[in-house]
């Protein structure tokens, strides 16, 4: 049933010039209840109000605003992905991100500094040709270059012959870049509070009422509320809401972690990813260079991980970066994420008339989190699934119409 719902209650925002977002009390009921303050819960709640009008609408969020993995990534935007499914919700976000700053009104620090992907053998050379093909095929920017092109855009990046990872070429997408993560989720909030929806924090979901094949109200730590329409949007935790509900799911949470370096001049002027290696790196806006890697192999909702990871990730930058063998470790951290067998998300219906899931993004939340939130929105407020998300629906699982995108997600992005 589509909503189309405002609200005319709000409490005016105070002139004060360091004011964010209100704090409210939680209301008895709202239109859309939306379980997870991150990025995506955000820029849902943004653009349902943008898009559709719909303000009558609780954000949930457990701890503060944006402190789970929205605080804890590595700020990487992309759309080079393999299969046209993926492409198409992950060119969309893209697209967004290149105006995002201006439909929000905020410094968000995109940066579009392009990303390599390294090719290190024969078969990587191979997948890395046929997935710039099919990226040109779905009109997203993609090119191949060989090691003097890819010395040519970072010349950083160690092309000597006589390694044990030479580099034979790499894939390149000029539009990627990076963002300020903090910066997104800030701005997100502030429309989406100037539009009159509640941002509640310290509020954490404990359980679930229901009446037949649909939610009626969410319990919380700050009491019961009642409810129209449910979206999940908690990432690593998602698997703990659906037990709530009974709703079994394909997920496995993770912890993800990654580094910073201490401040250095500006010496890298890209992005370089590496699956055979297994790291990637950038260079933040502060001059940190910003290092991630895999995820731990163990399942757990740690946000440290595992010690053994860090070595490795840093032994396979100064691989590929020799220049940065003398750089100091600043500070380590870890987020959670869900993954799905076919390392694609899960979007759309769930066993429940009137609860919507997103999670199973894994590595790749952040860079789909305005598109996510788009199509999120379109699809609570109109019932059935957005264009773009529908081949990401639960059921995908037992009809075998899997995404499999392990190539894409590797290496944690």
């Amino acid at each position: 049933m589509p909503l189309a719902t405002r609200r005319s209650d709000v409490e005016p925002l105070p002139e004060h010039p360091d004011f964010l977002w209100r704090t409210p009390e939680p209301r008895k009921s709202y239109d859309v209840v939306i379980v997870g303050g991150g990025g995506h819960g955000l820029a849902t709640a943004h653009y349902l109000a943008r898009n559709h009008g719909i303000t009558n609408v609780a954000v949930l969020e457990k701890g503060w605003l944006a402190g789970g993995n929205m605080a804890r990534n590595t700020t990487l935007i992309r759309s080079n992905y393999l299969w046209d499914e993926s492409a198409a919700i992950y060119e969309h976000a893209l697209k967004l991100w290149e105006g995002l700053e201006e439909d929000l009104g905020y410094p968000i620090l995109f940066s579009q500094r392009g990303v390599l992907n390294l090719a290190h053998t024969e078969q990587d050379v191979r997948d890395s040709v046929r997935r710039v093909e099919a990226n040109r095929l779905n009109g997203i920017d993609a090119e191949w270059l060989g090691p003097d092109e890819v010395a040519e855009i970072c010349p950083i990046v160690n092309v000597s012959a006589d390694i044990r990872y030479p580099v034979h070429g790499a894939t390149h997408q000029p539009r990627a870049g990076i963002a300020k993560h903090d910066y997104v989720a800030w701005g997100l909030a502030r429309r989406a509070d100037e539009a009159g929806i509640d941002l509640i924090q310290d509020c954490e979901v404990v359980g679930f009422r229901t009446d037949g094949d649909r939610v009626t109200g969410v319990r919380t730590t700050r009491g019961d509320i009642a409810c129209g329409t449910v979206a999940l949007c908690a990432a690593g935790h998602t698997s703990v809401l659906l037990d709530m509900l009974g709703v079994p799911a394909p997920l496995q949470s993770h912890p993800l972690q990654a580094l910073v370096s201490e401040l250095l001049e500006p010496v890298h002027p890209t992005i370089v990813m590496s699956n055979a290696v297994h790291v990637y790196v950038s260079q933040a806006h502060k001059g940190e260079l910003v290092m991630g890697a895999g995820v731990d192999s163990y399942t757990g909702y740690g946000q440290r991980g595992a010690f053994h990871i860090i070595e490795r990730q840093m032994a396979a930058a100064v691989e590929l970066f020799p220049v940065f063998a003398r750089a100091h470790l600043l500070r380590t951290w870890g987020g959670i994420v869900d993954v799905t067998p076919d390392a694609s998300p899960i979007v759309g219906h769930t066993p429940y008339s009137n609860v919507y899931l997103n999670c199973g993004w894994g590595t790749g939340g952040f860079k789909a989190t305005p598109g996510i939130g788009w199509c999120l929105a379109d699809t609570v407020a109109n019932g059935r699934p957005h264009e773009f998300v529908a081949p990401f629906a639960l059921d995908r699982f037992t009809t075998g119409a899997l995404v499999d995108e392990h190539g894409a997600a590797a290496v944690a992005h």
